[in-house]
């Protein structure tokens, strides 16, 4: 665990089956996840900003893994942007994920379950935001894991009914774990806001967040 960005900043259970572990990361790991992560968004299917339905376009820009996600379904391939196969997720995601979830849950036989199949990486820029959403795209209901690297932001965690109240806000630093499955695997949660500046040179990003999600779909 990251020392550095866990003081004062205690393990935490936020819901039912919602964790938040503070400086779960050490800097060598954020380090090397931004280094892997620009590797990634320059492709073959490249980070982008995702376009809705409505035509609207998202503000965060999004590369995958494993599965390409576009609104609302999983390819194998970058269909909305140039339709070239998506790379598979590396062992050392699967790996992340594993330890995430058992050190989340602190169980290890909950880790040893867990093999995530997608990755969505999200940059957020200084006015990028993420509004209340479910990740419910998936067959199969094994925990959503997020990892935090660069400028703190605000997630908001919800409920499973509604976008609206009751909600927590939860500040994600650098090096932040939070996973949610069980009762709060479809609960609702988004980011309205980014802090600029917050996050520490020595990560590799001078400015921005990078949020890593890692998910199990169920598709084959």
């Amino acid at each position: 665990m990251n020392e550095l960005f866990s003081i004062s900043r205690p393990r935490r259970e936020v819901a039912p089956g919602a964790v938040h572990v503070p400086g779960w990361l050490s800097l060598d790991e954020q380090r090397a996840l931004v280094e892997l992560c620009r590797e990634w968004a320059r492709g073959p299917a490249p980070m982008r900003h995702t376009v809705l339905p409505s035509g609207g376009q998202m503000s965060v820009r999004t590369v995958c893994l494993g599965w390409h996600w576009s609104p609302y379904r999983y390819s194998r391939t970058a269909v909305d942007v140039d339709d070239a196969p998506v790379p598979p997720v590396p062992d050392l995601l699967v790996g992340l994920g594993r330890r995430a979830v058992a050190d989340a849950y602190e169980d290890a036989a909950a880790g040893d379950g867990y093999t995530p199949d997608a990755t969505l990486i999200n940059f957020y820029d200084d006015d990028a935001r993420m509004g209340m959403h479910q990740d419910k795209d998936e067959r199969v209901a094994a925990p959503i894991v997020s990892l935090s690297i660069g400028d703190a932001c605000t997630f908001r965690f919800g409920n499973c009914e509604s976008r609206g109240r009751p909600y927590t806000d939860v500040r994600l630093e650098s090096g932040d774990l939070f996973v949610f499955g069980g009762p709060s695997r479809f609960a609702f949660h988004g980011v309205p806001v980014v802090f600029p500046g917050t996050g520490s040179a020595e990560v590799g990003l001078t400015r921005g967040r990078l949020n890593i999600t890692l998910r199990a779909t169920g598709l084959e």
